[in-house]
Parts: structure tokens; C-alpha cells; sequence
């Protein structure tokens, strides 16, 4: 089954008024469950057979509803004059070389295009990401230690 079909599957269960659906193949089990305001997906895949058993993870679909206030919209239009440093790579952020080392950069620091300004650690190799900027850091977007995304802000920087 396919991520449309499953697409399809849980927006014909929301449209149809059953509030709870369990859908059960050979290798996949789907659950969907609808309230008065939100629908809730529950997959789970099974391994192949001659496979060692892993534990697969659960996807849990929530569509939410956009809520922009006006603080929330006076924010982003104040932080758009800044220019964002982001994570070219998935893992760990680290703001330290080292635990006994000093932050790389923080908040006031000015900071060049070739200004080390943190580490990201995947499948353990510590990347230093660089600043490709040149400007002063305003924001730190993300605590030490965390996960990050690719593409993730890390850092606000302002140009000027």
C-alpha cells in the first residue's frame, strides 16, 4: 500500500462519519480513528519474513489548524530582516568543539562567511557548520544537544 492510497484511505474515512476504521493486511495494519475535531492515523508494518524483527515505528497523522495571532505575525515580520543559518545536514547540534571547550559563537558575536559557529554530529561525524554570512548573531534557535533537521534555522544572523 501506498503513502496516496493511504492518503485517500483516511480522507474517505473523514468525509464518510465512521469514527473509528482498522484496516489489516498481510504485512500492514492501519487504524483510523476520527473525533469531532481531529483524525488520528496509527500505522504499523510488519518485516518481510527471513527478517529479524525490528521494531517499526507508528506514524500518527494530526492535521491541525493554522492559528496565526497577532503576536505571532508582528514576530515573523520582525524576524524577517534577519538571515537564517540552517542545518545542511540531519543529527546533533553542538554548540561546544567540545564538553570542556567554549561555545563556538553567541548571541552579539559578529560572525564572517567562514566563522565556525557550531558542530552537527551525523552517524558520528562531527561537521562543522560555518556561517556563509557575515553579520551578528541575534537568535539561537536551537538548544545544545538537540536533534536537528535538514534545512532547520539555527541561528538568526543580522546583516547589517
Amino acid at each position: 500500500m501506498e503513502l496516496k492510497d493511504i492518503q485517500n484511505l483516511i480522507k474517505f474515512v473523514a468525509k464518510s462519519g465512521a469514527s473509528e476504521v482498522k484496516l489489516e493486511m498481510e504485512d500492514i495494519k492501519i487504524t483510523i480513528k476520527t473525533g469531532s475535531e481531529k483524525t488520528e492515523t496509527t500505522i504499523v508494518q510488519q518485516a518481510p519474513l527471513g527478517m529479524p524483527q525490528m521494531a517499526m515505528p507508528n506514524q500518527i497523522v494530526t492535521p491541525t489548524q493554522p492559528q496565526e495571532t497577532q503576536q505571532a505575525a508582528n514576530a515573523t515580520t520582525e524576524e524577517s530582516k534577519f538571515i537564517e543559518i540552517t542545518s545542511p545536514i540531519i543529527g546533533t547540534f553542538y554548540r561546544k568543539p567540545s564538553p570542556d571547550k567554549p561555545v563556538f559563537v553567541e548571541v552579539g558575536d559578529n560572525v564572517s562567511t567562514n566563522t565556525v559557529v557550531c558542530m552537527v554530529e551525523a552517524m558520528k561525524l562531527f561537521n562543522e557548520i560555518e556561517a556563509e554570512v557575515t553579520g551578528k548573531i541575534v537568535k539561537i534557535l536551537v538548544e545544545d544537544g538537540t536533534p536537528v533537521e535538514f534545512g532547520q534555522p539555527l541561528f538568526l544572523v543580522d546583516p547589517s
